[in-house]
């Protein structure tokens, strides 16, 4: 008797434990909002830095999660009028007018005006959408 009731729970467990996979399986439809199909181009369109060269007296302001590397120039911080923008390499938030060093990696944390004024003409690389003005 005991040994039946040992397979029975058995049995149960097994099922119990097959159930839950294929629900788990199912969760996730390729193409689904859960489950995005993209695009090779798309994919590499976000995931690469871009060189864009600035003129002399030209402003570039981020989106939010854009990033910015100066290579070139002499290039000052511009921010929102009450936060900077994040030098993540030095760890400080640049306010307006503050010197932006080269081979720094810049975040721009909001789409909200900041970014960096052109003093010179020169070379960025940055990842993320952006305006040139």
């Amino acid at each position: 008797m005991k040994k039946n009731n040992v397979v029975l729970f058995v049995i149960i467990v097994t099922l119990m434990l097959i159930g839950a996979v294929a629900v788990f399986a199912d969760s996730a439809t390729p193409g689904s909002d859960n489950d995005p199909l993209v695009s090779k181009s798309y994919v590499d369109s976000k995931a690469t830095f871009k060189a864009v060269k600035l003129e002399a007296g030209q402003t570039l302001t981020g989106d939010e999660g854009t990033e910015i590397i100066v290579r070139s120039g002499e290039f000052t911080a511009i921010d929102n009028g009450a936060n900077g923008i994040s030098d993540i390499t030095s760890g400080k938030d640049l306010m307006t007018g503050m010197q932006v060093g080269t081979n720094h990696l810049l975040l721009v944390p909001r789409k909200d005006g900041r970014g960096i004024y052109a003093g010179t003409e020169g070379w960025i690389m940055i990842r993320g959408n952006y305006n040139i003005k």
